[in-house]
């Protein structure tokens, strides 16, 4: 559950990019940043190192404020890919209210991008996630480069699957706008069970996903 401070009236969602080495995490909340609206966002913090582009996390906070007053914050993490980093992504996907599945498009990194979903089943279940549950969107990254695989392969592979399926190319922000909306739509529809959104605090569906993905002129 999202975390509620009544004091404050405010609630905190949390979203988390994960996914292998060099999908393209942080490049997603790069161009978010790039993309949303100044008042809505905050500074991103990136940190790097010789061996993974984002050893703990990038974080992005955004908010919106309902018709009650309600303030809603995000708070936006990706995960180190590399696999001697699983304890931290442990620690960030903790308490996530929804999570991005970036993979990378490329036909030879089809092994990768299967071990990273396992891990993240895997770790979310140690961290007492519901993953069947859990709001969740599977985004193909690099759609730019050679030796793809094709988007009806994906659909096929994953057309059993209850998560939608967005393809991007982040480096150039397409795709990233598409895929935060499709995650959010589901967070709404969890929240909304919670917390009353929209009986209570006047926020539709729509105008929570426009608002909380709204980009800048």
């Amino acid at each position: 559950m999202a975390d509620y401070e009544a004091e404050a009236g405010r609630i905190t969602i949390k979203l988390v990019y994960y996914g292998p080495a060099q999908s393209g995490k942080t490049t997603n909340l790069m161009r978010l940043h790039d993309l949303l609206q100044p008042e809505m966002k905050g500074e991103m913090m990136t940190l790097e190192t010789h061996n993974d582009r984002t050893l703990f996390f990038d974080l992005l906070p955004l908010g919106i404020t309902a018709p009650s007053g309600l303030l809603i914050k995000f708070k936006l993490f990706t995960v180190p890919g590399q696999v001697q980093h699983d304890s931290t992504r442990k620690a960030v996907l903790s308490r996530a209210d929804g999570v991005v599945f970036v993979a990378d498009s490329q036909r030879a990194q089809s092994v990768n991008n299967g071990a990273a979903f396992e891990n993240l089943a895997e770790n979310a279940a140690r961290v007492g996630l519901d993953f069947e549950r859990l709001p969740l969107v599977v985004q193909f990254n690099k759609r730019d480069l050679p030796g793809v695989l094709a988007e009806e392969e994906i659909l096929a592979r994953w057309q059993g699957a209850r998560w939608p399926v967005v393809f991007s190319t982040a480096l150039i922000g397409c795709g990233v706008v598409e895929t935060l909306r499709a995650l959010l739509e589901q967070v709404y529809d969890a929240i909304d069970g919670q917390m009353q959104l929209s009986a209570v605090h006047g926020l539709t569906r729509p105008a929570f996903v426009d608002a909380a993905a709204g980009l800048a002129p």
